[in-house]
């Protein structure tokens, strides 16, 4: 970092998981900088929800609170889930063109949240990278034990 204070780069981790597909859930998301300091991590929970919603949520919930509260030059999003990936980077277009229906003319799962995400990608305009889960990278592996801690502490 220069030597002025304003943080360039921004990283977010994020993961998404749940109990049962469907089943409770949890998303989490981690914000660092480029000396692998930690910004800002937030957590939150779903009774009855699937992996790939949550995976989507901790996405939509990072770039809102970059949105929001950063004036960071460049974002990275780091991403467990090839779902994610993929859909924002490569499927979300056809699915746009084919108003919002698959390949196979059915909806598109997750729409809303598909939306909300694209509106985001498009305001914040982040890089998609994609990190092997459970692979021993430290803020991906918080993430998920953000996820673990917030559904163990929510299910009763």
């Amino acid at each position: 970092m220069s030597g002025d204070s304003k943080i360039t780069d921004i990283i977010l981790f994020t993961d998404g998981g749940c109990h049962g597909n469907p089943g409770p859930g949890a998303w989490a998301w981690r914000a660092v900088s480029p000396d692998d300091s930690v910004l800002h991590d937030e957590t939150g929970y779903a009774a009855q929800t699937t992996n790939n919603r949550m995976e989507l949520m901790a996405v939509i919930e990072a770039l809102t609170w970059v949105r929001d509260h950063s004036a960071a030059d460049r974002i990275v999003i780091r991403t467990d889930s090839q779902y994610v990936r993929q859909g924002i980077t490569a499927w979300i277009y056809r699915w746009k063109q084919n108003g919002w229906l698959t390949a196979g003319k059915k909806p598109v799962k997750n729409a809303d949240l598909w939306r909300d995400l694209d509106r985001l990608n498009e305001t914040v305009a982040p890089q998609w990278d994609w990190v092997r889960g459970h692979a021993g990278n430290e803020h991906n592996e918080a993430c998920d034990e953000a996820v673990q801690r917030e559904i163990r502490a929510n299910r009763g």
